[in-house]
């Protein structure tokens, strides 16, 4: 059983698989408190579900795009037995986790796209950065900048770990915090060979809708 706080069909806003349909399974608890959280609903609201009937409603969308995202999925460890369950099913699966909890059990097939926590998130230490080791070519790591802080020790941990030579490198802004123009600018001053997105989701719809 999983706690499960939303299961919806819209397109994903941001990653590499930016605009394409996707069926979003949204998991209760986060052992995280960003600053900029925009998904606190998800704290603590939820109803239990099995692996089966989750993967029903998954189904009635009809489509091949699935994210595991929360909260904090791999706050609950039965998600590593739904996204292999969804994996045999022939979805592909992308795994939303904000890189506090060991990522080394995941099913090779579901690209990880996994956040690093800038220091004005307030959650900078709680990187666990040995999950760096077990990211694959495929995957994403995700970098949300607030301030030229966070932006100039992104660009430190980048160097550090060599991680644009791991896997594609995401660089977003905290919606309403930074102007996205200030960091597109930044990005081609320094050269970065990383990507850019915005959260295409809240400029489509309302920033604080729910189910989209």
């Amino acid at each position: 059983m999983l706690k499960i706080n939303e299961i919806y069909h819209s397109i994903q806003g941001e990653s590499t698989k930016a605009g394409l349909p996707c069926t979003f399974v949204r998991l209760t608890y986060c052992n995280l408190r960003c600053s900029y959280c925009d998904t606190a609903y998800a704290f603590h609201e939820g109803k239990d579900m099995s692996f089966e009937e989750i993967i029903s409603e998954v189904k009635k969308f009809n489509c091949q795009l699935v994210e595991i995202t929360g909260g904090e999925p791999l706050f609950q460890k039965e998600s590593l037995e739904l996204m292999r369950l969804l994996s045999n099913s022939g979805y592909e699966v992308l795994l939303e986790t904000g890189g506090s909890l060991p990522i080394q059990e995941v099913d090779k097939r579901v690209k990880i796209i996994m956040d690093l926590k800038c220091p004005s998130s307030g959650m900078q230490k709680k990187n666990f950065y040995d999950n760096i080791k077990y990211l694959k070519p495929t995957d994403e790591v995700k970098f949300v900048m607030g301030t030229r802080e966070d932006y100039e020790w992104t660009k430190a941990i980048l160097l550090q770990y060599g991680l644009t030579k791991i896997c594609h490198i995401l660089f977003s802004v905290v919606f309403s915090s930074l102007e996205p123009v200030t960091l597109v600018n930044w990005i081609l001053e320094d050269k970065l060979d990383v990507r850019f997105q915005l959260q295409m989701h809240k400029y489509i719809w309302e920033p604080t809708a729910k189910g989209v």
